[in-house]
C-alpha cells in the first residue's frame, strides 16, 4: 500500500505530461469506428467523430502549451492524426461517390509528394523536421472543412449551398501549397549542395 502511495504522484505526473499525447492517441483510435460508420452509412455518428477529434485536435494543442508538455512524439503523433482521419475520409467519400476521384487522387498524391521528399531530404542532408507552411495549413483547414461540410449535408440528407465551390477552392489550395513545398525542398537541397561544394 505505502509503495502505491509513493507512486501515486509519479503516476499523476507522468499523466500530465503525456495528456495531450493521450488525447491524440484517442483521435487516432476513434478513426475505424469513423470508417466503419461511414460504410455503414450512418453519418451522424461518423459526424459526431469528427466534431470530436476537430475538438480534441483543439485541445491537445492548448494543453501542450498550456503544460508546457511538448515531446517528439507528440510532435510526430499531432499530424499523423489529422492525416490519417482526413485520408481515411477521402478515400471512403470517393468509394461512397461524395467526392470525385480527381480530388481524392490530387490530395493524396501532393502528401505522397511531400512524404517522399522529406524522406529524401533526411537520407541526404539530415533533414530532421519540415516548418509546415501558411498554404499548408489553410489546405488542411480546408479540406477539413470539406469533410465536416459533406458529413453535415449527408447528416440532414440535404444539398449545401457551395460545396462544389469549396471541393475547387480546396483542391486549388492543395495543389498550391504542394508547389510551394516541393518549391522550397528544390531551393533547400540546391542551398546544401552550395554549402558542401563551397567547403
Amino acid at each position: 500500500m505505502q509503495c502505491i502511495t509513493l507512486q501515486y504522484p509519479l503516476i499523476l505526473k507522468m499523466i500530465k505530461e503525456n495528456l495531450p499525447n493521450i488525447i491524440t492517441l484517442i483521435r487516432i483510435v476513434l478513426i475505424p469506428f469513423f470508417i466503419a460508420f461511414l460504410l455503414y452509412h450512418n453519418y451522424e455518428y461518423a459526424l459526431y467523430i469528427f466534431i470530436f477529434a476537430g475538438l480534441s485536435d483543439t485541445l491537445d494543442g492548448f494543453l501542450a502549451r498550456k503544460l508546457r508538455s511538448f515531446t517528439e512524439i507528440g510532435k510526430l503523433l499531432d499530424p499523423i492524426a489529422d492525416k490519417f482521419l482526413l485520408t481515411a475520409s477521402f478515400l471512403v467519400f470517393t468509394y461512397l461517390g461524395l467526392i470525385p476521384i480527381w480530388f481524392m487522387v490530387t490530395v493524396i498524391s501532393r502528401d505522397l509528394f511531400i512524404v517522399i521528399g522529406w524522406i529524401l531530404m533526411f537520407l541526404i542532408w539530415d533533414t530532421k523536421a519540415v516548418q509546415p507552411s501558411a498554404a499548408g495549413k489553410a489546405a488542411i483547414a480546408l479540406q477539413m472543412l470539406l469533410v465536416g461540410y459533406t458529413l453535415l449535408g449527408k447528416t440532414v440528407s440535404v444539398e449545401l449551398p457551395l460545396h462544389d465551390a469549396l471541393l475547387w477552392i480546396t483542391v486549388i489550395l492543395t495543389i498550391t501549397s504542394g508547389s510551394q513545398y516541393i518549391y522550397r525542398g528544390l531551393t533547400y537541397s540546391n542551398d546544401q549542395k552550395g554549402n558542401k561544394q563551397s567547403h
